[in-house]
């Protein structure tokens, strides 16, 4: 993991490539969340989902990915997600592999993490179980009883992994919005504590959702748990991935959210998006977009035989590309933050202070 940054350097000048490539699996889900801009909120297959001949075919049109990140829906519905992610791997040898999930369903989840982890050496396998609350507010907000209590089972269950696997990650993201943003100081401290590996991450509430009030958020609450998980980072208090360029990621989580209050703040771009340049979204049908925001399709996998790199020469994926990047087009998707940060040479000084900061810190507390 050492080299992990250094082998997409090129990245940096030419962005010619997807590195980082989001696959929503399934629209499926065993919850009903207020704040999700994508499940269905059911068990039954709206439409046809890509099979695992579909995404071999899809992993050996692109090369070597820095994230491989998995969505949904709810991925660990799907009784092939292992295999899936193992053809990726084998394909693509990427550097970190993102599975969020509901934790509703700790034997499954287990199962199918250990499996992955085992079969995927050389990658970082994070796993983000999703909470956002005490036990009233989160489970009302995800629509299941007893979703608090089933996630920190399965937690406690993946905890023990950490012992088992080097490559192995754990974390929890948690939803800001109307419903969560008064229970967060308590939801931040509450992880911070539980022990002495992991994450904590907050995602601002985003998209086309089922209850639009749950966007009527307070900025400044925002903004200080923002500044609580900032602190934290800084003074060495909370946690931060174990490997070898986890200073580097938790330097760009702290100007990442410095970028996102400014984004809110001034209602403008304030960096360039590097979406369909670096990254790609595809869908559960095979659909293309550059990012998940689903504005702009760039076209179908099926229309260029499972070629991710031959459908970004179509014209209508030039014209997409081409518009994003004229448009300064804004969000505050933190996973895409990620790539618009650490290949934007114009960040550098402020990573390198952040990172310097943090080094400095956890070396001498």
């Amino acid at each position: 993991m050492s080299n992990l940054f250094l082998r997409h350097a090129k990245s940096i000048f030419l962005k010619s490539e997807p590195i980082q490539l989001t696959l929503f699996l399934t629209n499926r889900c065993n919850a009903h969340c207020r704040h999700c801009f994508y499940s269905n909120g059911g068990q039954d297959i709206s439409k046809k989902e890509l099979s695992v001949n579909d995404y071999h075919k899809i992993s050996s049109s692109v090369g070597r990915l820095l994230w491989l990140a998995f969505s949904g829906g709810e991925i660990f519905l799907r009784d092939d997600i292992a295999q899936i992610v193992n053809l990726f791997y084998r394909a693509n040898n990427p550097g970190i592999i993102l599975l969020p999930t509901n934790g509703l369903d700790t034997q499954v989840i287990r199962a199918n993490v250990e499996r992955i982890v085992r079969e995927c050496p050389e990658s970082v396998v994070v796993v983000k179980l999703s909470l956002d609350g005490p036990k009233d507010v989160n489970d009302s907000l995800r629509g299941v009883k007893g979703a608090f209590g089933k996630t920190m089972e399965t937690y406690k269950s993946l905890y023990k992994l950490f012992g088992e696997y080097d490559n192995f990650e754990l974390g929890f993201n948690s939803v800001f919005c109307a419903s969560t943003q008064g229970s967060m100081p308590w939801l931040c401290s509450f992880i911070k504590n539980l022990d002495d590996k992991t994450t904590h991450t907050v995602s601002l509430i985003r998209g086309d959702i089922p209850d639009d009030d749950e966007k009527n958020i307070d900025i400044e609450k925002y903004k200080k748990t923002i500044a609580t998980l900032t602190a934290g980072l800084k003074d060495g208090s909370s946690k931060i991935f174990n490997f070898n360029l986890s200073r580097l990621k938790a330097a760009q989580d702290i100007v990442q959210g410095r970028l996102i209050c400014d984004l809110i703040s001034k209602k403008r771009s304030v960096i360039p998006c590097l979406a369909g340049r670096l990254t790609l979204t595809l869908t559960e049908t095979g659909d293309v977009y550059p990012c998940e925001s689903f504005d702009a399709r760039l076209g179908n996998i099926h229309e260029t035989g499972h070629d991710l790199r031959k459908l970004l020469t179509t014209d209508l994926a030039k014209e997409v590309i081409a518009r994003i990047t004229s448009s300064r087009c804004r969000c505050t998707h933190e996973c895409y933050m990620i790539m618009n940060i650490l290949f934007n040479p114009y960040m550098y000084p402020s990573l390198i202070k952040q990172y310097a900061h943090i080094l400095f810190k956890r070396a001498w507390p």
